[in-house]
């Protein structure tokens, strides 16, 4: 019904800047929420930024200040600045839609996308 692609990983030295995108496509009526969470390796996913379909937006404080969610049409981003080796990581996206005007929604992830940062 609906697919969430994401693309924009890489490596990256520390200090540095990426941005990841979760492109949805399919039966989409509208956008509900997005979240965006990670997984180091021997690590618990945490979630590390939210959006709901009103704007607005959290953060964990552990990122706080440098990464930044936003959204245009079907595609949210995360914007990543000030990258930390802490910050390595698998990103995967989390997005709820809403299909039709009835209220049925669909939940979903990305694929993942691994981001590296070094020293």
């Amino acid at each position: 019904q609906v697919q969430l692609v994401e693309s924009g990983g890489g490596s990256v030295q520390g200090g540095g800047s990426l941005r990841l995108s979760c492109a949805a496509s399919g039966s989409i009526f509208r956008f509900n929420t997005m979240d965006w969470y990670r997984q180091a390796p021997d690590n618990q996913r945490e979630l590390v930024a939210a959006m709901t379909s009103d704007g607005n937006t959290n953060y964990a404080d552990s990122v706080k200040g440098r990464f930044f969610i936003s959204r245009d049409n079907n595609t949210v981003y995360l914007h990543m600045t000030s990258l930390k080796p802490e910050d390595t990581a698998v990103y995967s996206c989390n997005g709820e839609y809403y299909l039709d005007m009835f209220g049925t929604t669909w939940n979903g992830w990305g694929q993942g996308a691994q981001v590296t940062v070094s020293s």
